[in-house]
């Protein structure tokens, strides 16, 4: 199984067994969802037992699968659910390393760039305020959106939320985001 297959077929063949699926989509999805999962929690260790137990749940739940939408929305719903979990117990952090990946990818015009006025560390300082002052539910719509790429329809699936749920999500936290960096 290679290149030429969805990761919906891919996922399917390897419900009926095929291991060689199971690695192709492992190798094609995995650092997508680390980049979610670690951008959505307060450290790397957090990160990797998220990770793996994201990967424990597909292989439970393999026989289970059903093409109701993209390969890459039910995978980031597993881990969702696993994060919420997390949230329940913790209120997530992410540390500068992650803060400046999200900040990197921010759509901010070139002459109102953060990094044109700030430190390095006043940049991270500054995003890590940011995201720590978003409501959790607006935080996760920006990460799924910023780091994963999904769209409006994809990140309610994700989320379980309605669509213009998630797009006042995203509005209010990007905005909230510029607001601090206007600051």
């Amino acid at each position: 199984m290679g290149d030429a297959y969805s990761d919906e077929k891919l996922m399917l063949a390897y419900a009926n067994g095929d291991l060689r699926a199971f690695d192709t989509l492992y190798a094609r999805c995995r650092g997508m969802l680390y980049r979610f999962i670690l951008r959505s929690v307060a450290d790397r260790a957090s990160a990797d037992e998220l990770f793996q137990e994201t990967w424990s749940r597909l292989i439970a739940s393999r026989e289970r699968y059903r093409v109701e939408a993209k390969f890459s929305t039910w995978l980031l719903q597993i881990a969702h659910n696993l994060i919420i979990d997390g949230f329940r117990r913790a209120r997530p952090q992410a540390g500068p390393e992650e803060t400046e990946i999200v900040m990197s990818e921010l759509d901010i015009p070139d002459n109102e760039r953060p990094e044109q006025v700030l430190t390095e560390f006043e940049q991270r300082r500054r995003l890590q305020l940011a995201l720590d002052g978003l409501p959790e539910e607006q935080r996760e719509a920006f990460l799924l959106r910023v780091e994963s790429g999904l769209g409006l329809v994809e990140i309610a699936q994700v989320t379980g939320a309605g669509q213009e749920t998630v797009k006042s999500r995203l509005r209010y936290a990007f905005a909230k985001i510029r607001e601090k960096f206007a600051e």
